[in-house]
């Protein structure tokens, strides 16, 4: 019988740096039977809902992702079946007509900012990690990337990390720390801890006599 493939979550507030931590993670793996799923992709289908409606999509709510498809698909990857990923468009602010084929492998990354929040997720997650940032650092880093490759002004990405970002991020993102076996301060710039997480997942690998 073969063994179940091995998920390890990985959540963090917007500009946590847990995007860069789950690419460190994916490239010490790289080589190996690894993949990385994020959850940015399983936003809900918005297609019944006119396009006013669509632009008021508060994203850091649990209520906007699809979690009953992530966890399908998950099932199938554990059970070394392929799925069809889902690809979001944030332009027409719904589910785009395109997919995207994923083949199973060994190490499935879980990566965003509220996969710890729903149990069912973390009943299928053998480590769970949270990414812990300053709030400070986290607006400065959401600033500089939605101004360079969003095109967003100074004034929209101000208004909307403190209307809605950051008490999402207090209501939702924040409490799930508490679930973490793993928590990173400073994200990606954590060499230490990155480094003593990639043995753990390497041990738990080992077990599973999937190296």
């Amino acid at each position: 019988m073969r063994k179940k493939p091995v998920v390890i979550g990985v959540a963090g507030g917007s500009g946590s740096g847990k995007t860069t931590v789950t690419k460190a993670i994916y490239e010490h793996f790289q080589g190996h039977s690894i993949l990385m799923l994020e959850q940015d992709y399983y936003y809900k289908d918005q297609s019944h809902l006119p396009f006013e409606e669509r632009l008021k999509t508060n994203y850091d709510h649990p209520l906007a992702f699809d979690n009953d498809l992530l966890i399908e698909h998950l099932h199938k990857l554990l059970n070394y079946e392929p799925i069809e990923k889902p690809v979001y468009d944030f332009t027409l602010h719904t589910r785009s007509k395109e997919v995207i084929h994923v083949e199973p492998k060994d190490v499935i990354i879980l990566e965003g900012i509220l996969v710890l929040e729903d149990e069912r997720l973390r009943n299928l997650m053998d480590i769970k990690v949270y990414v812990d940032t300053d709030a400070d650092i986290r607006i400065i880093r959401r600033l500089l990337r939605d101004i360079k490759e969003r095109g967003r002004t100074l004034e929209s990405v101000i208004e909307q990390y403190v209307n809605v970002v950051r008490p999402m991020h207090n209501q939702f993102v924040e409490p799930t720390k508490r679930y973490a076996d793993i928590i990173i301060p400073e994200g990606g710039h954590n060499q230490v801890a990155i480094d003593l997480m990639v043995t753990k997942i390497q041990t738990i690998l080992e077990q599973k006599s999937i190296l």
